[in-house]
């Protein structure tokens, strides 16, 4: 079980990082929370191109295995990775679901909607309904841990305003935020949006949008 690799960062797509350890390049599927830490290490050459961090950085993993393939998952933190694990304890919540939940906000604010019972809270996060949020509350409450060196200004305050609308506008909603983007541009370009829009072009039209602002 691979637990925490250390490397230099050569790639960030929409769903994963590369990280080269030792001359082997490790894929590792990431929180948008994650992509967005590590995208924002990467640096541009003279030529355009993205060029790989000069530091070599520690990326916290999850390995699950299946018949047919060999998954790594990987966090900036441990409290991000313990929220990733916890959730697979939680019947119906398997590896991709957990990732998409993770996804949803800072590890301070879901662990904040799940202490409080927010059922409704919960149900606003991606791939989220209302029973997934009763079992997580019923699973979870009071077994979450937010390591100290890993806490963040929560951004309690602001993410249920952009988590208003549908499940699409949701998703492209947490995906802006957590590349950094401020919750009021973000809600006020989503809400010009199709709400049936698909995830990834949903995000190309908001990156354009929000760049025009």
């Amino acid at each position: 079980m691979i637990s925490q690799l250390k490397g230099f960062i050569i790639d960030v797509s929409m769903e994963s990082a590369t990280l080269d350890v030792g001359g082997v390049g490790y894929e590792l599927l990431c929180s948008l929370n994650t992509l967005a830490e590590l995208q924002a290490g990467l640096h541009t050459n003279t030529t355009g191109a993205s060029a790989r961090l000069t530091t070599p950085v520690t990326v916290y993993t999850y390995t699950h295995v299946r018949e047919d393939a060999l998954q790594l998952f990987g966090f900036s933190t441990k409290s991000e990775k313990h929220l990733f694990t916890t959730l697979l304890k939680v019947n119906g919540i398997g590896p991709k679901m957990a990732l998409n939940i993770v996804s949803g906000g800072t590890v301070e604010y879901i662990h904040g909607l799940i202490e409080s019972e927010d059922v409704k809270g919960l149900s606003k996060l991606p791939k989220v309904g209302k029973k997934t949020a009763e079992q997580m509350i019923l699973a979870l409450k009071g077994k979450l841990v937010v390591h100290e060196a890993d806490k963040v200004l929560s951004s309690r305050a602001t993410l249920p305003n952009i988590l208003s609308g549908s499940v699409a506008q949701r998703e492209v909603s947490s995906a802006l935020v957590n590349l950094g983007f401020r919750p009021v541009d973000v809600e006020k370009v989503i809400s010009q949006m199709d709400p049936e829009m698909d995830l990834q072009e949903g995000i190309r039209q908001g990156l354009a949008a929000l760049s025009s602002l």
